[in-house]
This record gives structure tokens, sequence and C-alpha cells, in this order.
């Protein structure tokens, strides 16, 4: 089956309460998710607890889910960048006048924190170049994505397994090579 497909008759399933739709439905889209959220939010705490209340209106919302209006992974994307932004919009201070604030920080970091984040940078950008080139976007799509393993496998035409191999031994291999 067509995973769009799949997604549509998971969520017409949680729509009617079935609660192992709505389990199938978590572990094909949080990686995913979680992805779109901490890439927003950039706090991993943070993003596991909208990560749960995103599904917790999933479970609430799925009746109000149209085929017609969108595929199932931009509606559920949707669901969770909002959530996200809105918790970005309450985390905000209020505003406050500069004249009152005398302690005005850069918030940049200093020359000697970009240069050692760049040189970082650089050490993890030659470490992917090392690897084979399906095992470097593999990994990127994982790691800096958020695609799960199954639509890692789907892309890359290989068997689930085998996806999982290539992720474990290309992150074994960066490791060696961010350590030498």
């Amino acid at each position: 089956m067509d995973p769009r497909e799949e997604l549509r008759v998971l969520l017409s399933r949680v729509a009617l309460s079935d609660r192992t739709a709505f389990e199938t439905l978590y572990d094909r889209t949080s990686a995913k998710l979680f992805g779109v959220v901490i890439r927003l939010l950039r706090d991993r705490h943070e993003a596991e607890d909208v990560i749960q209340e995103v599904y917790v209106k999933v479970w609430q919302r799925a009746s109000s889910f149209s085929a017609q209006q969108a595929s199932p992974m931009t509606w559920l994307i949707a669901i969770a960048r909002n959530h996200a932004i809105d918790k970005l919009r309450v985390k905000k201070r209020p505003h406050e006048d500069i004249d009152d604030n005398h302690t005005l920080a850069d918030a940049a970091p200093g020359p000697e924190k970009a240069a050692i984040a760049s040189d970082e940078f650089d050490r993890m950008r030659t470490c992917l170049g090392e690897l084979p080139e399906d095992r470097s976007l593999a990994v990127q799509g994982a790691y800096l994505d958020g695609q799960s393993y199954q639509e890692l496998a789907d892309r890359f035409a290989v068997p689930l397994n085998t996806m999982r191999t290539w992720l474990r031994r290309s992150l074994l291999k960066l490791r060696e090579c961010l350590e030498a």
C-alpha cells in the first residue's frame, strides 16, 4: 500500500477512536514530526513535550482531516509546526524598554566560539564526505531532516534492516573520523 494512502486509512481509523491505528500512525510519523518540531524549538525536552501534545491534538481532531484538502503528512506537519510556533510565542518575554536595560549583551557567540563551531562544522562535513554518497545522504536524512528509517529505506530502495545497518555503521565511522 502506498505510504500516503496508508496514512489516510490510519487517520480515518483514528477518527473512529482506533487505538491500534493511532499507535501505528505514531510509529510511522513521529520521527518526521519530531524533526520538524526540534528544528523550530531547538530544545529536545520541549520538543518531546510538544510532540506529545501534537498527538493528543491528532487524536482529538482526526475526524477533521480531509484528504481532498491536504496529504496526511502535510496535515500532521502543519499541526506540529503550528503547535511549536505557539510554544515559541508563549516563551517570548514581554517587550522591555531599551532605556531600562543597562546591560545589553550580544547574543552571538564570540570569535573564539564561532571559530570552534566553524571548525567542528568543517570536520563533520569532511567526515560525511568520507562516507559513500548514499550513506551520507541517509545519515543527513535521518538526523538532520527527521526522516524515518522506513522513509529512507523506501527512498534508497533497500530493506528496512539494511537501512538500520547503514545508519549504525555510518555513525560509527563518523565517530571514528571525528575522534581522529
